[in-house]
């Protein structure tokens, strides 16, 4: 039986893979790694995060971007976007570098076991472990608008389903969201020769601005922080205190997880995207429906007014939305013990365990937990370290049953003995 298993090798997955190993943990990680960046992102995407930003996790810092870019004859330079090709590929390099080799078969299942959990292969194998740490990503919990849930994939599909977009060339597109997602998918779209249009609730667009030089006055700098999310002592809060944050109040804490850092392009996509992508704003679809080969989409405008629009096909870039219950690799009575929040989320302690002993969590899942830097790799850089102290701390303790109240998460619990 392993001390920890690590489900999915991602940027977090792969960190804490890093940090177990080298705490001496006997260890296990599965999952293809870096298999959404590799499979759900359509060549010629980039990164929003700068490359400074964008490191994955290791305890003595030595498998860094720009490590990877240098070995590799370039620069990973501040202001200057890096390609997600690149980014996966530096994922592979750090795997093989920095952690034991991945076994890259999946989990079908995940259930509690004497001493611990069992998980069930792809092949049919289990594999047991005395703890867990689930970093499984995004691409299990994608979120299309219930409006649009009837129709047939042939003519919906949600933005991180396409590794490749070549199939819409020459078609006509309606892309739904007014963030990176869609303007980086429709920019793509546009320029291979797609008609598209993007269809936002929104009023405007919001496009982040050409991030300021590293080095800048004192001033400058004590005025408005750079931080892995972004530059302002508000971003460096959620970026670099997340330990903090989780001593916010719940109900604030879920807000703010749900509301920070909306929907905004990258600067570097603007210009892409206005000369070439018709933008319709303040528009909400209230009914799709399937007519003549394509879809009809009828809208409500900001002001009530009506309007129609048919096209081929509608690309869903509306995000992603971790709850328990779409943690559906975890058996039926495993997840029925996860605490949720107010959001829907799996409540965590200071750790990252969940309410399942045993059981720690990792990236999206935990953002109404630690903050908006979990939606990020940035995030993984605070997560690998301490969700390793919290494994040791566990297998010391033992694994007993029942569930753990962990305080904040309700009100009914908010008196509970510590995580």
């Amino acid at each position: 039986m392993y001390d920890l298993l690590v489900v999915g090798a991602g940027p977090y997955g792969l960190s804490i893979a890093s940090h177990a190993a080298a705490a001496g943990l006997s260890l296990r990680v599965l999952g293809r790694p870096m298999a959404s960046w590799r499979d759900h992102m359509p060549p010629g995407m980039f990164l929003k995060s700068e490359p400074w930003a964008s490191n994955l996790s290791d305890p003595e810092g030595r498998w860094r971007l720009d490590a990877y870019c240098a070995e590799r004859g370039f620069e990973a330079r501040h202001g200057r976007p890096i390609p997600v090709g690149t980014f996966a590929s530096y994922g592979l390099w750090f795997a093989r570098n920095a952690l034991p080799p991945v076994d890259e078969r999946t989990v079908t299942s995940l259930q509690r076991c004497c001493g611990g959990f069992e998980a069930v292969l792809n092949d049919g194998e289990v594999v047991r472990a005395r703890t867990v740490a689930l970093a499984v990503g995004v691409v299990p919990f994608v979120e299309v608008p219930p409006v649009l849930r009837e129709l047939s994939p042939v003519h919906v599909s949600h933005s991180s389903h396409h590794r490749d977009l070549g199939r819409f060339r020459g078609r006509d597109v309606t892309v739904i969201g007014g963030g990176q997602a869609a303007l980086e998918t429709a920019a793509l779209l546009a320029e291979q020769g797609t008609r598209v249009r993007v269809l936002a609730r929104s009023g405007h667009l919001r496009w982040n601005d050409v991030p300021p030089p590293l080095e800048r006055p004192l001033w400058d700098s004590a005025r408005s922080p750079h931080s892995g999310l972004g530059c302002g002592w508000r971003n460096w809060f959620y970026a670099e205190r997340p330990g903090w944050y989780r001593r916010l109040p719940e109900a604030r804490r879920v807000r703010v997880a749900a509301e920070a850092l909306g929907p905004a392009g990258a600067w570097w996509v603007r210009d892409r995207v206005e000369p070439a992508v018709e933008v319709l704003l303040g528009q909400e679809v209230a009914v799709a429906y399937e007519t003549g080969g394509a879809v009809r989409l009828e809208t409500v405008g900001r002001g009530g007014e009506l309007t129609s629009l048919d096209t081929e096909h509608v690309i869903a870039a509306t995000g992603f939305r971790a709850t328990c219950e779409r943690l559906d690799l975890l058996a039926r009575d495993v997840r029925a013990d996860l605490l949720p929040l107010a959001d829907g989320s799996p409540s965590v302690g200071r750790d990252f365990e969940s309410s399942v002993p045993g059981l720690f969590l990792a990236g999206l899942t935990t953002a109404a937990g630690f903050g908006p830097a979990m939606r990020f790799v940035y995030g993984a850089t605070f997560t690998a370290p301490v969700l390793v102290r919290g494994v040791r701390r566990r297998l010391r303790s033992g694994v007993p049953g029942g569930r753990i109240p962990v305080p904040g998460a309700r009100a009914d619990l908010a008196s509970a003995a510590g995580s």
